[in-house]
């Protein structure tokens, strides 16, 4: 069951992956862990002028929206838990510790093999938790 959870998960996390990069994001870091806290995909967007912004991104998978779909899930602890993730993949890479950052969800639900992807770009704020 944990093999199968865990290849389902990666199999999504390629598939959002490849929607950002298709997107025009660069990958920048993939489940990034610290005490407290798992950053699935890290990335950066350099598609607006100016600086480009460390995206963190969220991947939730969940066979149907029965129960909210993956938006749903992220409560304000798990919000807390990304934040304080970013905050230390910042202070890890100090030469994108002063770019613009922004919390991305990618909600996924359907078939593994093929998710039906919604991508919430700026789906919350630091400041809000």
């Amino acid at each position: 069951m944990a093999v199968d959870r865990r290849a389902r998960g990666h199999a999504v996390e390629v598939a959002a992956r490849d929607l950002l990069q298709r997107a025009g994001l660069t990958e920048l870091a993939t489940n990034a862990n610290y005490r407290g806290g798992e950053l699935d995909l890290v990335m950066q967007d350099a598609t607006r002028s100016g600086t480009p912004t460390v995206v963190f991104v969220e991947v939730r998978y969940r066979q149907s929206q029965a129960f909210g779909g993956g938006m749903a899930s992220i409560d304000t602890g798990k919000r807390r838990r990304l934040v304080h993730a970013a905050q230390r993949f910042l202070q890890d890479h100090p030469a994108l510790a002063d770019a613009p950052c922004r919390f991305d969800v990618v909600d996924a639900q359907g078939d593994p093999a093929s998710p039906r992807l919604d991508w919430i770009r700026d789906a919350f704020r630091a400041d809000e938790v």
